[in-house]
């Protein structure tokens, strides 16, 4: 564990039993500054009886004392060796109750774009179970003509860190046994750092490709253009009708 259990009441005692600094406490149970200024103040957790951090074995009074003293000390959580490990995730990950509803998506995307992951693989990422990622897969679902394909990054449900991290996995995996992938499985492969570092190479649409030198004049008809000059463009031609009139006129 890495911050304090209910650390609004921590908070709340640490304000007032101690001289510790704002930014200390909020460092340390995990809030905003601007939180512990608000409980200080009286806006912030009206009502919220103080917990003490050292009789509940949270934190020792020399730690408090070191704060006291050192406004730029950071405040240390008591080790507890009952808990080591308890930080792990163990089973499937909660998913909530606003985001269940976007889980066939995500397990429809998992198995459209990264068949190499397990059924045990997808039901960490998503918090799902094995009968539905079966079920999805092998297309017998009671709604599969209504799931469309969507990220789980997207939609919240995992991060990209931890999809890479379970791709990579299987991906030693499926070498270990010996399996031979296609050229497109291996592109699907490529995490998000080594996408990023990847050098951007120019593409021609396909509506032009082809076109990059194509021009609406010819070269030759440049060769042959005629040269005019002033008089033959705004001189303009005589008629027989005029001369007529000029040689009537007195």
């Amino acid at each position: 564990m890495t911050k304090p259990i209910m650390a609004k009441a921590t908070a709340v005692w640490l304000i007032d039993n101690t001289t510790i600094s704002f930014k200390q406490i909020a460092d340390f149970v995990g809030m905003h500054e601007l939180e512990i200024q608000g409980i200080a103040d009286g806006d912030v957790a009206t009502g919220v009886k103080g917990f003490d951090p050292v009789a509940n074995n949270q934190l020792t009074q020399e730690e408090i004392d070191l704060a006291e003293k050192n406004p730029l000390h950071k405040i240390k959580l008591k080790f507890n060796p009952s808990a080591v490990g308890e930080e792990k995730r163990r089973g499937p990950r909660y998913t909530p109750l606003s985001k269940r509803q976007d889980r066939p998506a995500s397990i429809y995307w998992l198995v459209k774009f990264h068949p190499e992951l397990s059924d045990g693989q997808i039901s960490k990422l998503v918090g799902t179970t094995k009968p539905t990622i079966q079920a999805i897969r092998e297309r017998t679902h009671w709604n599969i003509g209504n799931i469309q394909p969507v990220d789980p990054v997207a939609l919240g449900l995992c991060k990209q860190s931890e999809l890479d991290a379970a791709v990579q996995k299987a991906v030693a995996k499926r070498q270990a046994e010996g399996v031979v992938m296609s050229d497109d499985e291996r592109r699907k492969l490529v995490s998000t750092e080594q996408s990023l570092s990847m050098e951007d190479t120019p593409k021609i649409p396909t509506a032009i490709e082809g076109l990059e030198t194509f021009s609406l004049k010819d070269d030759r008809e440049e060769e042959k253009e005629e040269v005019y000059d002033a008089e033959s463009l705004f001189k303009l031609p005589s008629s027989k009708d005029e001369d007529e009139d000029e040689d009537e006129q007195p």
